[in-house]
């Protein structure tokens, strides 16, 4: 991570875009489109035309009111007076109008959002709860201040996902999970399991050629900077992988620890069987979960290609739905690998326990003689029947 680490990176200088400004929107004013704004309005399919006065927020000229005309085509932001928005600053416009709006600004909302979120998961989970928020915290860190800059920088994107995943992995399963046999045998499974996940995608990839630029985003960022869109395709995988695999592996290992304990005597063969049976009711509902997660995503897609009319046969072999069939297929082929592997280390270490100290040898206590026919009989204390007694 020391050596892929992006020194000196500055996004804002290379990006060659805009300045992002916040804005108080103070109000709006609608007015009747004129020949010019009504033949753009058409082609923008919007509904409107008029000014925004805005007080500008941040930036260089913080404090400032300007007008900026109100947004318009699809997805354009509708605001009113009193909201928050999002300005983009362009010294050198062609059209003259260096601001305009962009986006809402849901920073209040989010954090709103993020708070409930932190409250419920300590609630319920208590010490570890506040654990697992420490982890994901070091989560986003890792992929905001690392990944996404080493890409950026110029990085392999494979390499980088390779490297950031395993930051991620140890740390997130260590702090969550303490430092036990169990979280140890949860990481070593995640880690195969990863491995076994990046040379599938590689594999797919290849094979079903893939470039990894599927839309407007992706096409953008490719013609922007020299990144290997195929790698960051891997990438993409491999991260997003990484989340469903570490929670089975976890599932796995703890199970495993429980039927040990439960059942002391079974040996590794039995606790493999009886974690596999388990492993496989966890696996069913988490495939469906994965598929589901990436059917959603690209939900607007879907109905896109729907709405298109196109033969089953040229949608499935597109380049944007045979990316998601192979993020889908990868991403499932790692999870199914990662219940036996996971439940074997488990059931092969679970007996495996470090050695303890040997408690001290009693000294012994001398044999006694038998009694004279005179003397009294102890049986508490003597070692002899009755019948050598007499």
């Amino acid at each position: 991570m020391v050596l892929l680490w992006p020194y000196g990176l500055d996004r804002a200088e290379d990006a060659g875009f805009g300045v992002e400004v916040d804005g108080h929107v103070i109000s709006v004013h609608e007015t009747e489109c004129d020949e010019s704004q009504a033949e753009l309005s058409e082609q923008l399919q919007a509904d409107v035309c008029g000014d925004v006065l805005v007080r500008l927020t941040s930036g260089d000229q913080a404090g400032e009111e300007i007008l900026v005309d109100i947004p318009s085509g699809p997805g354009a932001p509708e605001v009113a007076a009193g909201d928050e928005v999002i300005l983009i600053y362009t010294p050198d416009s062609v059209s003259g109008l260096q601001y305009s709006i962009i986006d809402h600004d849901r920073s209040s909302a989010l954090w709103a959002l993020v708070i409930a979120f932190a409250l419920a998961v300590v609630a319920f989970g208590r010490w570890k709860g506040a654990r697992s928020l420490v982890s994901l915290g070091l989560t986003f860190a890792i992929v905001l201040l690392f990944v996404v800059p080493a890409i950026l920088d110029g990085s392999s994107p494979m390499l980088v996902a390779i490297v950031g995943s395993a930051a991620i992995m140890l740390l997130s399963l260590y702090i969550s999970h303490g430092w036990n046999r169990t979280t140890t045998v949860a990481v070593l499974g995640t880690l195969a399991s990863l491995v076994l996940t990046g040379i599938l995608a590689g594999g797919a990839v290849n094979l079903a050629q893939l470039t990894g630029v599927l839309d407007e985003e992706t096409t953008t960022l490719a013609m922007q900077y020299p990144i290997d869109m195929s790698g960051l395709l891997l990438a993409g995988i491999l991260i997003g992988a990484l989340g469903v695999i570490d929670d089975v592996t976890v599932s796995q290992a703890a199970t495993v620890d429980e039927l040990t304990k439960a059942n002391p005597k079974w040996g590794p063969a039995r606790l493999f069987r009886s974690g596999m049976r388990v492993g496989r009711d966890h696996l069913t509902s988490v495939v469906n979960t994965l598929v589901l997660a990436y059917a959603g995503a690209s939900l607007p897609l879907l109905v896109l290609i729907a709405a298109a009319n196109r033969p089953l046969g040229q949608v499935l072999t597109s380049q944007t739905i045979a990316t998601e069939i192979a993020r889908s297929v990868v991403g499932t082929l790692g999870l199914i690998a990662a219940v036996p592997i996971t439940t074997w280390m488990a059931a092969a270490l679970a007996h495996r326990k470090p050695p303890r100290e040997k408690a001290p040898k009693e000294p012994k206590r001398p044999r006694p003689k038998p009694p004279t026919s005179g003397e009294s009989w102890d049986e508490e204390d003597s070692r002899f029947p009755p019948s050598q007694l007499r």
